[in-house]
């Protein structure tokens, strides 16, 4: 018998863009009166122009109406595997998912799935927000394909997980996101499929359901069932799986024990100069009115570098342009190991005289400065994203991978010895050392023996 929980060969999915109803033909704008008789009366002088010019461009542009969501996609799970799915935004993830859960079918190729399939796909996926709780649990119990008399053995043991046993018999259409959350993704752990697809589950919920998640993430894994494990906590992706592949514009580019893959996926399509600079296509008219125009780091001497020394001061800039006045901004940086984990975020006005002085800021050309002080960062390579936001009013840009760099680790604290240090930060701590001499005693050097003062 063979022990392949999933195979996929040639795996593709293709969507057209624009399509309208049923996907057949693109959308088409209203045209005026007075349009629609210039294009009649203007057709002949543009039918006798046509040179060939306009066949090709028509060509080109049937051709750009569709986008591969994922294209020649293969690989397979064996059995009690804990596979992690990572990758950009638009990498075809999602999409993944989506054909194994049998929710969409495949444009060429196939997978073959050997098990029964839990998903959690989104928050609720499968619910009816009409039902209550109670309800959607046997509901979403059915659709997995649960007897009753097995729904009914783990009702208590999912009511309990989700933390919701007050709102079990309120439709779910008056839950919160979180509480939704908490009994989807306890509907998908508990009814015990052979094989559990989960996407960013993580993504919603506090700190404390996020670490239950976690944790029976990781029961289901002992238990010797199949995951595959879609998300962009990149801790999480080292913890709970064995191995990794990563998606890249639709194609499986690499798969690897979870570590490697991760390495790879975190240091591919980064900037290595130490600069990030945003053109103007990169930037979104959601971040109107404010413009990102670089991002970089400098060494204690002013120069744009993509290493700095452990031991040296460096800052790190943030130059941005206002097309208008914006109150209460703030821009900020994250930054993070190159494993995803965070090790701080900073923001120009968290100091509150700052926070005061720059409540408004006009329109006009800025540049934020952070000085990162010497003797902080472990050796390593690090990622800076930024984030332009008013705080719980609006996010005007975010992006959490904008460049990164490297930290060089000569002469820092402990540099002595061997080993290698733990930790993304290693600080000059101050120590003191206490002993004999302190108490009044003093060794005889020459004899090797304590004589008091």
């Amino acid at each position: 018998m063979s022990d392949i929980a999933i195979r996929v060969e040639d795996l593709g999915k293709v969507y057209r863009l624009g399509a309208g109803v049923g996907g057949l033909r693109p959308r088409q704008d209203y045209r005026t009166l007075r349009e629609t008789l210039t294009s009649k009366l203007s057709a002949p002088f543009r039918r006798l122009a046509n040179n060939g010019y306009e066949k090709n461009r028509q060509l080109q542009a049937a051709e750009d109406e569709y986008i591969w969501a994922l294209r020649n996609v293969s690989f397979s799970v064996r059995k009690g595997q804990v596979i992690g799915v990572i990758g950009r935004n638009g990498a075809g993830k999602s999409t993944l998912l989506k054909i194994l859960s049998r929710i969409t079918e495949p444009s060429e190729g196939y997978a073959e799935v050997h098990g029964r399939v839990g998903s959690l796909l989104e928050v609720g996926t499968g619910f009816h927000p009409e039902l209550t709780g109670r309800e959607n649990i046997y509901l979403n119990g059915a659709i997995l394909g649960m007897k009753r008399a097995e729904i009914e053995r783990k009702f208590d043991e999912i009511v309990d997980f989700s933390g919701v046993e007050k709102f079990i018999d309120t439709p779910v259409k008056r839950y919160s996101s979180g509480m939704y959350l908490r009994l989807a993704f306890a509907v998908a752990a508990h009814l015990e499929p052979e094989i559990l697809v989960v996407d960013e589950v993580l993504a919603v919920g506090d700190a404390e359901f996020q670490r239950k998640c976690l944790g029976k993430m990781s029961d289901v894994a002992h238990e010797g069932r199949t995951v595959l494990f879609v998300s962009h906590n990149m801790s999480a992706i080292l913890h709970l799986t064995e191995e990794a592949i990563v998606l890249e514009r639709g194609s499986l580019v690499y798969r690897a024990a979870a570590p490697e893959a991760v390495d790879y996926y975190m240091s591919s399509g980064l900037a290595k100069i130490g600069e990030r600079i945003w053109m103007s296509d990169e930037i979104p008219e959601s971040a109107a009115p404010f413009r990102p125009l670089a991002m970089r780091v400098k060494n204690r001497q002013g120069q744009v570098v993509d290493t700095i020394r452990s031991t040296e001061p460096a800052t790190v800039e943030v130059e941005y342009a206002l097309d208008d006045t914006i109150v209460g901004l703030r821009v900020g940086l994250y930054l993070t190991t190159a494993r995803g984990e965070y090790v701080l975020a900073s923001f120009d006005t968290d100091d509150m005289v700052q926070f005061e002085r720059y409540r408004a800021r006009p329109a006009g050309r800025y540049i934020s400065r952070c000085a990162l002080p010497p003797d902080f960062l472990n050796e390593g390579r690090y990622i800076l994203g930024i984030n332009a936001s008013s705080y719980r009013i609006r996010r005007y840009f975010q992006e959490e991978q904008a460049l990164t760099f490297n930290v060089d680790g000569t002469d820092a604290p402990g540099s002595q010895w061997p080993e290698t240090r733990l930790g993304p930060v290693r600080p000059r701590l101050v120590w003191q050392i206490e002993g004999d001499a302190s108490l009044g005693i003093v060794p005889d050097m020459d004899e090797g023996h304590f004589y008091d003062r």
